[in-house]
């Protein structure tokens, strides 16, 4: 059925960690605040599965967004913004319009690929991705794993699999040893991360961490059955279940890029109260750095403060700032080595909808002409995969960032507005 479009005074575009902070602290001044989030329950990456009732932090979180009158909205995708102060989302029901007098984007990151010989065989996948399918009730036990890429969440996730009764037989760090004993001594300012780093090693305490090291293929039948790695002594070949790769994160800045948001170096230019450069709209977390967890939810309360007119507490800013610093440690240490640029071969897929090899990517000089010449980039994934792997391999930048911003149902691209979907209960 028909209806009028549904308006609030701060609407928040993420249900992650940064989104839950940023509407919960915007509903203290009693204006109307909602989140729309793609996903079927809030969380985001970070809190999904059993870690929404596990996690203390998380517990805290959730248990302030229920007893706000923050009003949520699962299963809601984004798409497009037809004019200032309006968004276009699409539902499970069909097609849902948001106006909005302040917006906040919290629109989190992704795992970065690294294409190499194999990567698209069946159970190599992303560090995360594997964790979350986990979580989803996966069955890991028993199953032999290698992880591999870069940045703590590869500890993170081997740690996971490890509980879950996986057996991790490696860790292929990319980074080298100094760069892994200089972030360490940088941890030194945050007895926090050091306490975190800790326990990961102690759950980790039987499992091989090899650092300098990267998957140079990935081998099997249509499914993998084993990946040669690289170490200081050579090549080593390793039989095992599953693969989980992740090199680092990518920000989701689409939507911001659709607004007009300036973009600085890959990620969304925030002043010091989180505004962009596009009046009324403020972005928070991994589209503005990536930071962890805790920076998140620090730039969350600042931009839920301002958004609704409140005053951002002074001790939030200084420990946002002490948090940035971390993440610039952190985005120092585990620096993508150039060998990694290496590792496709002529024959090797980079885009995976349009299965567009490497070899035929370099007949173009541009992302716009490999667009136009051979698909890659238009496919389901629009450019979330292959875009940021091009980038790292060729050099290219998209040009620009058109509407939809994520794969839609055609007749929803013009179909009238209907009611939202409103589940509080998704909140799981």
């Amino acid at each position: 059925m028909v209806s009028s479009k549904r308006k609030f005074d701060v609407l928040v575009v993420g249900g992650g960690p940064a989104g839950i902070a940023a509407a919960v602290s915007a509903a203290q001044s009693g204006k109307r605040v909602a989140i729309v989030d793609d996903n079927p329950a809030l969380g985001g990456q970070i809190w999904r599965g059993e870690t929404i009732h596990s996690d203390a932090t998380a517990v805290a979180w959730i248990a302030k967004l229920r007893a706000s009158s923050v009003e949520l909205f699962p299963g809601t995708r984004v798409f497009d913004q037809p004019s200032p102060g309006v968004l276009k989302a699409e539902t499970v029901d069909g097609m849902s319009v948001f106006d909005y007098e302040k917006l906040i984007l919290a629109t989190g990151a992704r795992e970065r690929f690294v294409p190499f010989p194999g990567w698209t065989l069946q159970n190599v996948m992303g560090a995360g991705a594997l964790q979350a399918l986990v979580k989803a009730g996966l069955p890991i036990q028993g199953k032999r794993v290698v992880v591999a890429g870069t940045g703590p969440l590869l500890l993170a996730v081997a740690a996971y699999l490890t509980k879950h009764g996986a057996m991790v037989v490696a860790v292929c760090e990319q980074a080298s040893r100094a760069s892994l004993g200089a972030f360490a001594l940088a941890l030194l300012r945050h007895p926090g991360k050091i306490a975190q780093a800790w326990d990961l090693r102690k759950d980790l305490s039987g499992t091989h961490l090899i650092t300098s090291s990267w998957p140079l293929g990935a081998t099997g039948n249509q499914i993998l059955e084993s990946v040669v790695i690289s170490t200081s002594r050579g090549e080593e070949q390793i039989f095992c279940d599953y693969l989980a790769c992740g090199f680092h994160l990518v920000p989701n800045t689409e939507l911001a890029s659709l607004l007009g948001c300036r973009l600085e170096g890959g990620l969304v230019a925030v002043d010091a109260l989180q505004n962009t450069s596009v009046p009324n709209v403020l972005c928070v977390g991994e589209p503005t750095g990536i930071g962890g967890v805790d920076l998140a939810l620090l730039e969350g309360q600042i931009a839920g403060l301002v958004a609704s007119g409140q005053k951002a507490a002074a001790d939030l800013v200084n420990q946002r700032a002490k948090y940035r610093s971390f993440a610039r440690s952190l985005e120092k240490a585990f620096e993508l080595r150039p060998e990694l640029k290496r590792l496709a071969a002529p024959d090797t897929i980079v885009c995976r909808c349009e299965d567009v090899t490497l070899a035929k990517l370099q007949q173009h000089g541009s992302w716009r002409a490999a667009k136009l010449q051979s698909r890659c980039g238009m496919g389901p994934c629009q450019g979330r995969i292959c875009g940021p792997a091009t980038q790292f391999l060729l050099g290219w930048t998209p040009d620009s960032v058109r509407p939809p911003v994520l794969p839609v149902k055609l007749g929803n691209l013009t179909s009238e507005s209907r009611e939202p979907n409103r589940e509080l209960a998704s909140v799981k």
